[in-house]
């Protein structure tokens, strides 16, 4: 193998093993070195045991000696998000607030992965109640980019994102519900996919929210899709099973001709859009043009009024949360997030209402501009990463969410969209391309960016941040 162990694929490592080139055992040793040697200078994880990814590893390697393995993943190392259950382990939820108390269940995506053979090596970090797009926690110690260490990796997947570009091995789980996994993987240059609403079971659903794969590229997040987009009944708003075969995202770029392709440059909301970030999606949109799609640019669809709308509910949420705790549970959140639920404790019931209501608005606004379209892309965010000890790009909890603008309608639509790297800054900075799709074409979604993989522009080899 010319790659490093840890930098191996999915379909790689499935190879190796069933033709006895590499054994489970061996790769897991190198991810747990990888880990070991990045660790002091990125914190993305969170009961990382590298002994116990070993046992998991040898049962693994004994499965595919006997040939009996579970499927694709069988001893392919995965991170699992902190605020996704692991039997067993405590659930933070990023803050120091709360008692360390084990959970006695797997969440759907865990089990599902744990089902398949996985070697889990380690839980990955997130802010505090994951309401930050940083690695900024009053629990965790402070997560790092890996291409420049002094900036965010975004959050709230904070870890993932970090640990996916570094090399933790090639699967990592995070969740979405404004943009936590498009985010942080536009500014650490991986692909990730937030999957239709429903898609992935989740046991604690919440509007808007998903789980979804965080990968170094399309066919990774693919084929942890084909396990972890399985039905489980504890989650309300579970789509119905797929018939989909997640192997048929391998497209050539002749995917893309005849494809009606909206371009979306304009937010309508929140910060403005950096020149660097403007320009590499705009020479996205050409090569993609030049494949054969029709691409079209559409106007601004999103309003500060429902940015605002959709912030003030969510204040109001956190706000409620807070005040069921103790004073001293209250103490430990970060100032950030205090002041910033707290300014909701004043709404009247008319105003969180109509806070509310944008979520609806947003919904029906995504879906009418973009219904004429197979595809929307987008810048991801309107910034580069910030700060490292920024809690959000304006680091201002009366302004949190100015770089949402791109990424929260799909979340309220329940439409599938990814994130694809498209370009680097001048500092050589990854920066990502949103791919967004109709309603349930998940595997549209995957196919559209697997294209794309083929007509950008060589990458940048993957940051070294030891």
């Amino acid at each position: 193998m010319t790659k490093p162990l840890y930098a191996l694929g999915v379909q790689e490592l499935n190879a190796a093993y069933a033709s006895r080139e590499l054994s489970p055992v061996e790769v897991t040793r190198a991810v747990n070195e990888r880990i070991a040697a990045c660790e002091p200078q990125l914190r993305a994880t969170w009961l990382f045991r590298p002994e116990a990814a070993l046992e998991l590893a040898r049962a693994s390697e004994a499965r595919w000696r006997a040939g009996t393995p579970r499927g694709t993943l069988d001893g392919v190392p995965v991170t699992i998000k902190e605020n996704l259950a692991t039997e067993g382990d405590p659930m933070p939820l990023g803050t120091a607030a709360y008692e360390l108390v084990p959970v006695t269940y797997d969440s759907p995506p865990a089990a599902r992965l744990k089902a398949d053979g996985t070697v889990m090596v380690a839980k990955t970090t997130m802010p505090d109640l994951g309401m930050l797009s940083s690695g900024l926690s009053s629990f965790h110690d402070l997560s790092r980019n890996p291409w420049d260490t002094s900036r965010t990796p975004g959050g709230s997947s904070a870890g993932a994102g970090a640990a996916a570009a570094a090399g933790y091995g090639p699967l990592h789980v995070g969740t979405d519900i404004g943009g936590s996994l498009r985010l942080p993987a536009s500014w650490c240059g991986i692909f990730t996919l937030k999957p239709s609403f429903g898609r992935i079971p989740l046991s604690s659903p919440y509007m808007g929210r998903c789980a979804g794969p965080m990968t170094r590229t399309v066919a990774d997040a693919a084929l942890m899709m084909a396990s972890v987009a399985q039905p489980d009944d504890r989650d309300y708003s579970e789509l119905p099973p797929p018939v989909i075969d997640w192997n048929a995202f391998e497209v050539d770029p002749s995917f893309l001709k005849g494809k009606r392709v909206a371009l979306h440059m304009d937010a309508g909301c929140g910060l403005p859009l950096d020149p660097q970030i403007a320009q590499a999606v705009r020479d996205a949109a050409k090569r993609i043009e030049a494949a054969g799609a029709h691409v079209e640019e559409i106007p601004a669809f999103m309003t500060p009024q429902m940015l605002q709308g959709m912030d003030h509910f969510w204040r109001m949420r956190s706000c409620l949360d807070m005040q069921a705790m103790s004073a001293e549970q209250r103490a430990k959140i970060l100032p950030y997030i205090r002041e910033w639920a707290e300014s909701a404790a004043g709404f009247s019931g008319a105003h969180v209402f109509d806070g509310y209501s944008q979520f609806v608005a947003t919904r029906a606004a995504t879906v009418a501009a973009t219904k004429a379209y197979d595809f929307v892309i987008s810048p991801v965010s309107p910034n580069m990463p910030a700060p490292a000890g920024h809690a959000s790009p304006t680091n201002d909890p009366m302004r949190p969410l100015e770089h949402i603008g791109f990424t929260v309608p799909y979340n309220m639509s329940e439409q599938p969209a990814a994130s694809v790297n498209c370009g680097y800054s001048t500092e050589g900075l990854p920066i990502g391309l949103q791919v967004a799709g109709r309603r349930f074409d998940d595997l549209g979604v995957l196919q559209f960016s697997r294209a794309f993989e083929q007509i950008r522009d060589a990458q940048k080899l993957w940051p070294e941040p030891i």
